[in-house]
């Protein structure tokens, strides 16, 4: 706080008032006055001072200054009571608000959890709604920023029980008076029933049954069988103490007391094998035990599958569990025990890495968080929390040890009740389907990832455990009947673990937007390009595939087609990606972009809210894939007659392809029952299966996967793809519409044609014709100036909406070229405006084609406007004043009339070559290649089909105007007949006299090389097939 000048005001004893600063500070001159609150509250405002400006010194002047402030502000402020109707206006319009943001549920915990607070009475407080009330709300509304923009989910409130009164009334009532128990108070009542039962059941001796009597002896069965009541009561300080003594025996103690036990010979087994390795081998040494009960070990058993990791019989050291070698039973063998607790121990530290990841995913909390949430625990501060894809597998993991720890806590209940008779192998085989499916479920996590290295993108990580749940489904799917337990288990850990992916999907197909923060889509967005950027449609998402061979990370920029990496990989290479999303994976993209680039457009602001308000009954894919999944396993659920029926005719059939199957076996001296019985049960679908294989006529391609069950494939065929097909359909079709009727992209692709391809006649004629006329008068036209003057008022008085998209360029060229007349117009660059987002369509690319078609259109147009303009007026002249002459002269004059005839069957000739040429290109090339891309342009679904179409249009017509480089040696010829025009057409206006009779044979010897030369080659390519449209 800064220093202010002292205030000379005169000021009461007990305030002083600063004009300068406009605050009041209250004079702390008598502290021996105050009260206990003065007293505190000076202390915690001095707290307050400390905490926001950071000075410790009280003595300072600043510090004092701050301390008398905020005593004037806590004494003399005054604030406005609170306005009851204000809050309510208040609550309401967030209410409204939430209700247009379709947040119904958030809405309807507002309005509930708000008249509930209204409606409560407060601590010191009577009645309801009174100020109190309003004045918490409303510095709730002063301290809430944005109420509608934040996430909340209602947590469930648990009422507080009562506490129990655990008061001895009975202790209480009954002090002072005197009880008689009899002689013995710890002695049980026995009835007299019990007692005449026991007496008349005596035991009958058995010596002659071969069964042994258990000669335990009768001092220990009296001290097993006796009952010694005791009370206690918790918190008395012997309370431990009797729990250690009387409920457990403590075995886990060193030289713990030995347990009393029956001296059957079959509870002393290990005393007996004992004994005979002491007398069989001389070297053998007892060594110290631990004794422990089968019902302990059980009990431990348990615990080790709960997740317990402390425990007496098996040990974690590292992450692994080992067992203890000096723990025994009586009734076994050592080796015996050992060999189960060893395959316990498996199971358990299966358990163990399991719980550990659940643990490290969800921060070692208690439950772990939903799915579609991020943890809120973390392990290890600062760092990033696993991405959603992990919390989703973990989420289902838990749900299984859910289950499965309900199974542990039910058999220990029975196993303390001990109503019945329950053994360890009972118990094992009671847990033996459990036990399977954690070796299925740690498979999978060692292979999806354990693996996996530490630094591996998230991107890796979740295609990789994808693809891992997805192959274990296929392989255990094959198997057949023998692990649909297996198939269920790993099904419903695939459901739950896809449900991140399907959301991004759903995300960005339905809304355009990629929300995807940890980078765990195989797609990702490219930041650096924005949405109206003429490259938005190539350069904007990556799409990422991993290499398993390898272990690396290849990342492959989406063509336009949306094609997946793994078709651009070699073969020796296996690129693969999320191998559930393949068939789809164009669908998604297309879907994607087209909904993201309908987002930015102008149309859809209109509907902006209309769509909002339909989304909040829309359900998202994952929803709509469950439900598909559910009508699909109900359908297959038959009435029961139809069910014995097709049971039936299945194994009637599958006993005649396994006799077939075992036939075609034994051709190759393979006797396998099993192997027959699995062939026939994969090929048993296929109907024609059974005629091809007994004909003999099939073969069986051992190479390839073809013999793949595609049962989990179907599903995802028939539950998952069609509602991905439905929405890219909607959103392709929505865009193609907008950029059709709104951005009329039909219109521009219409005017490219009109202008490039010289479609539009009558306005490019008038453009063309005014550079030949410079050209044959000699006069300069390469004048940018000139040129776009001349095109503006050519395209203006026809297309006045395009004259301001068209420009002319001039551009440099080389010197050697300009040796031929033809490549003087190679100069000119024409230039169409294409607004975003048509430009997308038809991008820079495109146009440097339909320059390149446009120039050689020019070339043409201007060797047919060359010798259109030939007049035979021109040697009317010549002619009469050869008629003139003398007749002595008109040997001599002879050759001028061979001339003049041979100048007009050559430019009859080249006349025949230039329009056939000019017809070819016009009609055959572009007008017929221009109806067929109009025809696809109205059929395509997408933007990217249409881009294809676009380029496939471009190409067809660059290399059937041969254009392309391989077939640049006919383009020469073709150039030349053009030149040999514009020289012939040069000579013919220059008159007769300005050539020579041998620059005749030169022209006509050189249109007769190049026609024989083009004759020829098109000819042979005409037959090879290579030029189809030129037959």
């Amino acid at each position: 706080m800064s220093r202010t000048a002292p205030c000379r005001l005169p000021a009461s004893p007990g305030y002083r008032a600063c004009q300068m600063c406009h605050m009041g500070s209250y004079s702390i001159t008598n502290m021996a006055h105050w009260s206990t609150f003065d007293k505190e509250t000076e202390k915690e405002t001095k707290k307050l001072i400390k905490c926001i400006s950071g000075m410790e010194d009280e003595e300072d002047q600043n510090f004092q200054l701050a301390l008398k402030f905020t005593w004037s502000n806590f004494r003399f402020h005054r604030f406005l009571d609170v306005d009851s109707h204000k809050v309510e206006r208040s609550i309401s319009g967030i209410y409204e608000k939430l209700m247009v943001h379709s947040d119904l549920r958030k809405a309807e915990s507002w309005m509930r959890l708000t008249d509930e607070f209204l409606n409560s009475p407060l601590p010191q407080t009577d009645g309801k709604k009174t100020d109190a009330h309003y004045s918490v709300l409303s510095m709730l509304f002063s301290l809430s920023g944005s109420p509608s923009n934040n996430d909340f989910t209602e947590r469930p409130r648990i009422k507080e029980a009562e506490a129990e009164d655990c008061f001895d009334w009975a202790k209480y009532l009954m002090e002072g008076e005197d009880i008689d128990n009899g002689l013995y108070p710890d002695t049980p009542v026995w009835s007299e029933d019990e007692s005449e039962d026991d007496d008349s059941q005596r035991p009958i001796s058995r010596e002659d049954s071969g069964i042994q009597l258990d000669r335990t002896p009768p001092e220990d069965q009296d001290n097993t069988n006796k009952t010694v009541p005791v009370t206690w009561t918790v918190g008395e300080p012997g309370a431990r103490a009797w729990l250690e003594q009387h409920v457990v025996t403590p075995y886990w103690v060193t030289h713990s007391p030995r347990f009393p036990h029956s001296l059957h010979l079959h509870s002393n087994l290990l005393n007996v094998w004992d004994q005979h390795l002491y007398n069989t081998d001389p070297l053998y040494l007892p060594e110290e035990k631990a004794f422990v009960t089968e019902t302990q070990v059980i009990r431990e058993t348990l615990w080790l599958f709960s997740g317990v990791k402390k425990h007496f019989i098996f040990q974690q050291h590292d992450g692994k569990v080992s067992v203890r070698n000096d723990v025994v039973v009586t009734h076994l063998t050592s080796n015996c025990l050992r060999s189960v607790l060893e395959y316990i121990a498996v199971y358990g530290q299966a358990v163990f890495r399991l719980q550990r990841f659940i643990d490290e995913v969800t921060g070692c909390s208690s439950e772990p968080c939903p799915p579609g949430s991020l943890s809120s625990h973390n392990s290890k501060k600062g760092s990033e929390p696993p991405f959603r894809t992990y919390q989703a597998f973990v989420w289902a993991l838990n749900k299984y040890f859910t289950s499965f720890k309900e199974e542990l806590t039910t058999i220990e209940r029975e196993l303390i009740c001990n109503d019945e008779t329950m053994t360890l192998s009972a118990v094992l085989e009671r847990l033996g389907p459990h036990l399977s499916q954690i070796k299925v479920l740690h498979k999978v996590f060692c292979t999806g990832v354990a693996d996996v290295p530490p630094a591996t993108p998230n991107v890796v990580r979740a295609s990789h455990l994808l693809n891992t749940l997805y192959k274990a489904i296929i392989e255990y799917d094959s198997v057949g009947e023998a692990s649909e337990q297996a198939v269920a288990l790993l099904f419903s850990l695939w459901t739950e673990t896809v449900r991140p992916y399907l959301e991004i999907v759903d995300e960005w197909i339905v809304h355009g937007h990629l929300f995807d923060p940890a980078k765990e889509f195989i797609i990702q967005r490219n930041k650096d390009v924005p949405v109206n950027h003429r490259d938005f449609w190539y350069a904007t998402y990556t799409l990422y595939s991993v290499s398993e061979t390898v272990e690396s990370e290849e990342k492959l920029n989406d063509s336009a087609s949306g094609s997946s990496g793994g078709d651009q990989s070699s073969s020796s290479r296996q690129l693969t990606m999320v191998s559930f999303l393949k068939p789809v994976l164009k669908q998604i993209i297309m879907a994607g972009k087209s909904m993201q680039l309908l987002r930015n457009l102008h149309c859809t602001e209109a509907e902006s809210s209309e769509k909002s308000s339909r989304d909040a009954e829309r359900k998202d894919l994952y929803t709509l894939f469950l439900e598909s999944v559910q009508s699909r396993l109900r359908s297959q659920e038959t009435s029961p007659t139809n069910t014995v029926t097709d049971d039936q005719a299945t194994r009637r059939s599958l006993i005649k392809m396994q006799s077939i199957v075992a036939q075609h076996l034994e051709m190759e001296n393979v006797h396998d029952p099993l192997l027959a019985i699995n062939f026939a049960r994969l090929y048993l679908e296929q109907s024609d299966f059974q005629e091809r294989f007994s004909g003999g006529d099939f073969i069986v391609d051992r190479s390839s996967q073809s013999v793949t069950c595609q049962t989990f494939e179907l599903t995802l065929r028939s539950c998952l793809y069609p509602h991905i097909e439905r929405r890219y359909i909607e959103c392709c079709g929505n865009l193609m519409k907008t950029l059709k009727k709104d951005y009329k992209l039909l219109e521009y692709l219409q005017a490219m044609r009109n202008y490039f391809l010289l479609e539009a006649g009558d306005a490019m004629y008038d453009f063309y014709t005014a550079i030949f006329n410079k050209v044959q008068e000699k006069e300069s036209w390469q004048q940018p100036s000139f040129l776009n003057v001349q095109l503006q008022e050519a395209v203006g008085q026809r297309y006045p909406e395009d004259s301001n998209r068209l420009s002319v360029f001039l551009e440099n060229m080389d010197p050697s070229r300009k040796k031929h007349p033809v490549n003087n117009l190679e100069v000119l660059t024409l230039s169409y405006k294409v607004p975003w987002p048509v430009d997308i369509v038809i991008s820079s690319e495109c146009q440097k084609i339909y320059n390149q078609v446009f120039l050689l259109l020019l070339q043409i147009k201007w060797a047919k406007y060359s010798l259109d303009t030939l007049r035979f007026s021109d040697f009317t002249e010549v002619t009469r004043k050869l008629q003139e002459a003398p007749a002595e002269d008109v040997k001599l004059k002879e050759p001028v009339h061979q001339q003049i005839h041979r100048m007009c069957l050559l430019r009859v000739k080249l006349m025949h070559f230039v329009n056939s040429l000019h017809n070819y290109i016009m009609t055959r090339i572009l007008h017929s290649t221009g109806l067929e891309f109009q025809h696809q342009v109205q059929e395509a679904k997408d933007l990217d089909q249409l881009i294809k179409i676009h380029y496939r249009y471009l190409a067809t017509i660059h290399d059937r105007c041969l254009l392309r480089e391989k077939v640049s040696f006919v383009k020469e010829a073709i150039m030349k007949v053009l030149n040999l025009v514009l020289i012939f057409s040069d000579r013919w206006q220059a008159g007769f006299g300005a050539w020579k009779i041998e620059s005749i044979d030169k022209m006509e010897s050189d249109f007769k090389n190049c026609h024989m030369f083009l004759v020829t080659i098109l000819n042979k390519a005409v037959c090879r097939g290579s030029f189809p449209h030129c037959k």
